[in-house]
């Protein structure tokens, strides 16, 4: 996509001049293949798909295609994609990151930050970036003047890269659409604001064109305060959105399955239309039927379940069916194979999967675990990545309030995944391991342990316990005069 040309300028008045520029790449970007995979993964995730809106078909007059309304036309909706994503989430972020740095104090002020409402908005966002390929964090600060996060839906934004590896922002176009009221009338007013590193400049998309919103103006960043109460409109340096990708491309997943999807979806729904096409709504074939309206016919049939029929020279009238066998197990077989295909395809794991039940050693379960660990080591590079630019405005967030300038230190970012290990071969591997790797590495690799460094902690504590009690008690039999024999025999 061409980078944003001509809209970083700076003043307003240049600005205006590029809004038809910017309300074509608007228009060509809702139109565009990507923006229509982002809505698909949102709206299938949500569980709707496709087979909602199928209709059943038949070949009219003149062999056109017609709708026929007298079949069976179930929509039966199995949402493996939801449980893939769901998967995928929670294996790489179900659990709480840990912050690693040399430095405490910012270690400490890190999860007041990033705290227990973040990891929730974490896991949103690893949603997003695998519905809509890019989740998208916004730092700002509320009308307290509090430092916080917002995030936005993948299919509301436009980002203008700076590089062609996508790595720096121009700037970030939001597009979305509210409800609004005129007196007692509703209707849906689309909104555009455009984010860069000048403030956040508000409009109204209304037939391609963009217009200034009056009730929404635009607006700084940050506005400071000093201690007389002067405030001074503030921007950051940065564009303050913060990308978090799925994987470097930039595809979303439902880009690599939704066929599959859609397959699984007609293959059950159509294996109850077919088990409920009984001899009132399937193909007949008449003898010598009394009538001519073949509606009416079928209209008896199903009112009545009976048909008259008469013989006419010496043929006997009747009624049969042309039956269609339907074989379950070649549903069931091709329903297998889908679904497999669309876990395998998801870089998923099948919970099903025999591995578990017949041997559920570690090799077994590093191998059901292959794909989806494959997946989340690309992830978590690109939220590594992304964490890093998310730092920048929290450094300068913690510097603005007085805290201290940890611009140049480092911190190491810790995903802690949800994986299901055989605890009973990991802890006899703690056991083998004391003497070869340290104590630290050992207890972090403990399935019991949550905090490493709380392990550690209450372990020195308990340490210190029992020096403490053994010094106290053998300090007690020195000290006794009674206690001529050091061994404590009378």
């Amino acid at each position: 996509m061409e980078r944003l040309k001509g809209i970083i300028k700076e003043g307003a008045e240049s600005r205006i001049k590029d809004l038809d520029f910017l309300a074509r790449e608007i228009a060509n970007w809702k139109k565009s293949p990507y923006h229509k995979m982002q809505i698909d993964g949102a709206r299938y995730y949500r569980g709707d798909h496709d087979i909602l809106t199928r209709e059943r078909t038949a070949i009219g007059e003149g062999g056109t295609i017609c709708r026929v309304d007298n079949l069976p036309n179930n929509k039966i909706l199995d949402n493996v994609y939801a449980n893939m994503v769901d998967q995928k989430v929670n294996y790489l972020l179900g659990k709480p990151i840990t912050f690693k740095s040399d430095d405490d104090k910012y270690t400490e002020e890190l999860k007041k930050v990033l705290g227990k409402q973040f990891a929730r908005l974490l896991k949103n966002i690893g949603k997003d970036c695998l519905n809509g390929a890019i989740g998208w964090i916004h730092p700002y600060y509320n009308e307290k003047g509090e430092f916080k996060f917002r995030r936005f839906e993948p299919y509301e934004i436009l980002p203008f890269w700076k590089d062609d590896e996508h790595t720096e922002l121009d700037a970030v176009v939001r597009v979305y659409k509210r409800l609004v009221y005129e007196g007692s009338t509703e209707k849906t007013v689309e909104y555009v604001e455009l984010y860069d590193t000048q403030g956040v400049w508000r409009y109204v998309f209304n037939s391609g064109k963009l217009i200034k919103d009056v009730e929404h103006p635009s607006t700084y960043h940050v506005f400071a305060e000093d201690e007389a109460g002067n405030i001074t409109p503030l921007n950051w340096d940065r564009v303050p959105m913060v990308p978090f990708k799925y994987n470097d491309d930039e595809i979303a997943l439902i880009h690599r399955v939704k066929i599959l999807q859609d397959a699984i979806n007609e293959i059950e729904s159509d294996f109850m239309n077919n088990m409920q096409e009984d001899n009132r709504n399937t193909i007949l074939i008449l003898k010598n039927y009394d009538g001519e309206d073949l509606g009416q016919f079928r209209h008896n049939l199903s009112l009545y379940g009976v048909v008259k029929v008469r013989s006419i020279d010496g043929c006997d009238g009747g009624v049969e069916t042309l039956q269609v066998q339907v074989n379950s197990e070649n549903y069931q077989s091709i329903l297998k194979v889908l679904k497999k295909a669309l876990i395998d395809n998801a870089r998923g794991f099948d919970s099903d999967d025999e591995r578990m039940n017949a041997n559920p050693n570690e090799m077994n379960l590093r191998s059901m675990y292959s794909k989806i660990d494959l997946d989340a080591n690309g992830m978590e590079m690109e939220f590594q990545a992304s964490f890093d630019d998310l730092l920048w405005f929290i450094d300068q967030h913690l510097a603005n309030e007085g805290v201290g300038d940890y611009n140049d230190v480092d911190v190491d970012i810790i995903f802690d995944r949800d994986m299901i290990v055989n605890e009973s071969e990991m802890i006899n591997n703690c056991k083998n391991s004391v003497g070869i790797v340290s104590t630290e590495t050992i207890i972090a690799n403990h399935p019991f342990t949550r905090d490493p460094l709380k392990e550690l902690e209450a372990l020195e504590e308990e340490k210190q316990k029992n020096i403490d009690l053994y010094q106290g008690s053998f300090g007690n039999n020195n000290d006794d005069p009674n206690n001529d024999d050091p061994n404590g025999d009378e």
